[in-house]
């Protein structure tokens, strides 16, 4: 006995000779069925709204676009400068974000549609706006380049879409950024405002103080009929060692009047400091360390009412549109459709061998 089923024998040869042979007798079937898949390839390109894509390519801003941002933002201002990375991180989180995604599918892609288009299920008209508008990173060996990209029928409304995608994260961005800045600049200006407001309340009460004890001490000098101060006299000094002294003495006895013996400058001085220190008006002249406050105080109050233009991106050219559709290829689509339809003659041809085979072998039977 033979067997039929040995690799490479004479009669499996045979059977693929035959078996090609059959096909060849075939390609008309399989040739029309390829040319139907072609045709229909072509319908479909021919019924099918065509797409166009609109992309917009970000970087980070350059160092001058967020320079207005750090005036007077220095350590010695206790406020951490804002870096490029920084601010445009904030950006490319509005770009990525869902209420930035949301409120553009409200305020732009709905109103965009039909009222027919309109009744249909939210869920399913976000998810085709999710599927039409795209954000991602361009190339990911360059991390900070980032594309929006709008597939639309319209290729002037997906630029459009494009940009002004684009223009509202980086709107939010901004307002973001700058609300942080002022608001630290804010919070700086506040605590020193506090500190200025605190020193002042000081000085009054100090200021109060000092005419309690002028009012003793002058109850003091008039007990005593002191209406002058006394004359600090010593003897004519003769050699340096006497001199120093008695400048010692006096200054010693200065001393004093400015504290223990207040009441020595006499009623006519003391009744005059008290009617200058009731009649003032402002301690500021007075008050230690005050001036240099309210000048940091004026400083972080025009430095959060200064922060204004910022940049927290650039455009790495302008906004593109596709020359021609980008759905459906046309010419993928005809020849897909063409292979698909050979696919399926070859199949319609195959099935038509086996039968012919077993109708053979039963009435060779």
């Amino acid at each position: 006995m033979q067997g039929k089923v040995v690799g490479g024998s004479p009669e499996g040869d045979a059977e693929l000779v035959e078996f090609l042979r059959a096909l060849l007798a075939r390609k008309l079937l399989i040739g029309g069925v390829a040319l139907i898949g072609a045709l229909l390839g072509l319908v479909y390109v021919l019924m099918t709204t065509p797409i166009y894509e609109a992309k917009g390519v970000v970087l980070p801003p350059k160092l001058n676009g967020i320079a207005e941002l750090n005036i007077g933002r220095t350590s010695e201002a206790e406020l951490t400068p804002y870096t490029v990375a920084a601010v445009y991180g904030v950006f490319v989180r509005n770009l990525n974000s869902e209420t930035l995604r949301r409120r553009f599918f409200e305020e732009q892609y709905l109103p965009s549609l039909s009222d027919e288009e309109r009744a249909g299920s939210k869920g399913v008209l976000y998810s085709n706006f999710s599927r039409m508008l795209s954000v991602g990173l361009v190339n990911k060996a360059v991390p900070d380049r980032y594309g929006v990209v709008v597939q639309h029928p319209d290729p002037a409304l997906a630029e459009k879409w494009a940009a002004l995608y684009i223009e509202q994260a980086a709107s939010v961005a901004t307002e973001e950024v700058v609300h942080d800045a002022r608001r630290e600049a804010g919070v700086r200006a506040k605590n020193l405002g506090q500190q200025i407001t605190a020193l002042r309340e000081s000085g009054n009460k100090i200021r109060e103080d000092s005419i309690s004890q002028l009012r003793e001490a002058l109850r003091i000098a008039d007990a005593i009929k002191l209406r002058e101060p006394p004359l600090i006299s010593g003897k004519l000094a003769n050699n340096e060692r006497v001199e120093a002294k008695e400048t010692r003495e006096a200054k010693e006895f200065s001393a004093d009047m400015e504290n223990n013996l207040i009441y020595m400058r006499g009623t006519k001085a003391l009744e005059a400091e008290i009617y200058n220190l009731e009649h003032r008006v402002s301690d500021d002249p007075f008050i230690a360390n005050l001036r240099p406050l309210e000048a940091k105080y004026e400083f972080f109050k025009r430095l959060e009412d200064d922060v204004r233009a910022v940049s927290v991106f650039q455009y790495d050219g302008p906004v593109s549109v596709s020359d021609g559709p980008v759905k459906p290829k046309r010419l993928l689509s005809v020849i897909g459709g063409g292979l698909i339809g050979m696919t399926v003659g070859i199949l319609f041809a195959c099935v038509g061998y086996l039968l012919a085979g077993g109708r053979g072998r039963r009435a060779g039977e």
